[in-house]
């Protein structure tokens, strides 16, 4: 069955739809868009971001603040969330970002200028927020081609502290968050479709095909807790990954559990663990391009010894994956990731890495994170561990997690605390 069949009339053009409810166009300074997504459509994506991403799947409460974090691109979509929210019972607060005007802020800046931050404004929002969503739109994805990597880097480093204060916060259980997307014309033609092949992937992607798509993300969240529940059971010690050009070898370390189908990213069909770094050895090749700070790059090829990458080339953007990778531990892997064929539906290259590392097609995908680990991946009390704690036990602490996704055929390996070896996933699939 066809995605216009099961969704008759749900995605409509501008010029011809004539429904009271639309809202009107989103105008930039470089182009229009035409294409209207239905209200139908949007008020079913607010319900699933609201009333199931947030408290990992459980949705939001009266006893919540929620921000909602959105660029002026998806401003067609906010009267959907914080009707979302008031319904819930709880608070909004609303961060409305303009767009067009972040290449002004790297080229007039001095460095002193780019590492201010409002310090006690940052941290009085933290303490008072209790869940975030955030709306990822663009209208220009390589607006920071060309500028100094080493001033872009600047900038995410002096956002690590108050991301600490926030991952504090979740550990203690006080804080949720979740993100997803919402497409613009900018990004469908970044990646050759229109924006109404753009929103299809979306709509598939996140069940909103679906009358009633919280359900059915439910029940996509069991079949997912069904596969971590094998791989934890497993102890596995080691993984080694094999495909064309890569032959990798990763250590899960102690103390780990797999993780996935929280709610924290809409959509998500991936089982990831976050390993010790010092156990990555070998080497792997990239199959998707990686946008990332304003900047393609393609074909990234990556070697580890001792737990840190030796070797990064890239055939476009290598100069910024060098600079990113020279910042204070992003030379070490903080994720390790396998999506299965059969979970995720999206079989297109969406330019997003929240669509991409979830990307299904023949053979799903593996993606490794360089960068910070997830402290979530500790099956103990996170809120009793101290620094020295995590750096022994290697979940690697960075102002960077950059994701880079394979989707080449690829076996992955598992070597388990008896010494057996077993195959946990291949063509595409999980085997367990």
């Amino acid at each position: 069955m066809t995605f216009k069949n099961i969704v008759p009339n749900l995605l409509k053009n501008k010029n011809k739809e004539k429904n009271s409810n639309n809202l009107k166009n989103i105008t930039s300074t470089k182009t229009i868009q035409t294409f209207s997504i239905s209200p139908t459509i949007l008020q079913r994506y607010a319900d699933v971001m609201i009333n199931f991403a947030l408290h990992n799947g459980k949705g939001a409460s009266k006893d919540d603040v929620v921000e909602i974090v959105l660029h002026e691109s998806a401003k067609e979509f906010l009267p959907y969330l914080q009707a979302e929210v008031l319904k819930s019972g709880a608070k909004c607060l609303i961060r409305y970002l303009p767009e067009g005007i972040s290449r002004q802020k790297y080229e007039l800046s001095s460095n002193e200028q780019i590492e201010y931050m409002p310090d006690n404004l940052i941290k009085g929002r933290i303490k008072d927020i209790t869940c975030t969503v955030h709306i990822i739109s663009e209208v220009d994805k390589e607006e920071l081609k060309g500028i100094d990597p080493k001033k872009i880097m600047l900038s995410q480093k002096h956002v690590q502290k108050y991301r600490k204060l926030l991952n504090k916060k979740e550990e203690e259980g006080k804080y949720f968050w979740t993100l997803c997307m919402f497409g613009t014309l900018q990004m469908a033609k970044e990646v050759n479709l229109s924006l109404e092949e753009y929103w299809e992937v979306i709509v598939k992607a996140c069940y909103l095909n679906f009358k009633n798509p919280v359900e059915k993300w439910k029940k996509t969240a069991s079949e997912i807790d069904r596969v971590k529940e094998e791989l934890n059971n497993l102890q596995i010690q080691k993984i080694h990954v094999e495909a064309k050009d890569t032959d990798l070898w990763l250590s899960i370390g102690e103390h780990r559990q797999w993780l996935g189908g929280s709610g924290h990213n809409i959509p998500s069909f991936e089982l990831f663990i976050s390993p010790n770094w010092r156990g990555t050895k070998g080497h792997i090749q990239f199959t998707e391009k990686l946008y990332r700070y304003g900047n393609i790059i393609e074909n990234i090829y990556l070697e580890f010894k001792n737990g840190l990458v030796t070797k990064a080339t890239a055939s476009s953007g290598e100069d910024v994956l060098k600079e990113m990778i020279a910042q204070k531990n992003a030379n070490k892997v903080g994720e390790f990731s396998l999506t299965d064929s059969r979970l995720s539906n999206i079989t297109k290259f969406m330019g997003e890495t929240l669509f991409d590392e979830n990307v299904g097609g023949k053979y799903g995908n593996t993606h490794i994170a360089v960068g910070m680990a997830y402290k979530e991946s500790y099956t103990g009390d996170r809120s009793k561990m101290k620094e020295s704690d995590w750096e022994k036990l290697g979940f690697n602490d960075s102002s960077v997690h950059t994701d880079i996704v394979s989707t080449s055929n690829r076996k992955v390996t598992a070597v388990l605390k008896n010494g057996e070896e077993k195959v946990i996933y291949k063509n595409g699939k999980f085997t367990i």
